[in-house]
């Protein structure tokens, strides 16, 4: 069961049991990456449920933190339905190449399909900082871009740094 809040005409917060969640246990791995998480097809708030339980008992990183899950309009191909955004701490020891794919394989896991640019998706997860490292590739920009000018990053990421 969430507890909903409405944030503006556009915007909601939802929270529950277990988002947003803190973990307190100790983790060998060596970088923090933090990780947006956002889809609009299906139940996303049960698929996020699942991603948490999914990466939690996956022994090559250690889940630390959940947001709050906000519910927004989408950007760049409007003519579909919100999107649900969130934010996770983990604690790797993957490189930030091998994290992405990493990353990759877990969306593929929950059914994500890349048809085209800011498409509806089932899950979508992208690095938006790791550790302190920046990173500029055609495959991969840490941090990621213009996550400062979306509330979809925002909004989750200021709850996770209260």
């Amino acid at each position: 069961m969430y507890i909903k809040r409405k944030l503006n005409e556009s915007l909601e917060i939802f929270k529950n049991l277990r988002s947003p969640h803190k973990n307190t246990s100790n983790s060998s791995h060596r970088y923090i990456a933090t990780v947006g998480v956002g889809g609009n097809v299906g139940d996303v708030k049960r698929r996020l449920n699942r991603l948490y339980l999914y990466i939690k008992k996956d022994r090559r990183v250690t889940l630390l933190q959940t947001s709050l899950i906000l519910k927004n309009p989408p950007f760049g191909y409007i003519e579909q339905d919100d999107f649900f955004n969130s934010i996770i701490v983990i604690k790797t020891s993957m490189q930030p190449t091998q994290f992405l794919n990493y990353l990759m394989r877990v969306e593929k896991k929950f059914a994500r399909k890349r048809s085209f640019a800011n498409a509806p998706r089932t899950l979508d997860l992208d690095i938006i900082f790791f550790d302190d490292r920046v990173v500029k590739t055609s495959k991969l920009q840490i941090p990621h871009a213009k996550w400062f000018e979306r509330d979809s990053v925002l909004i989750p990421l200021a709850d996770i740094t209260k």
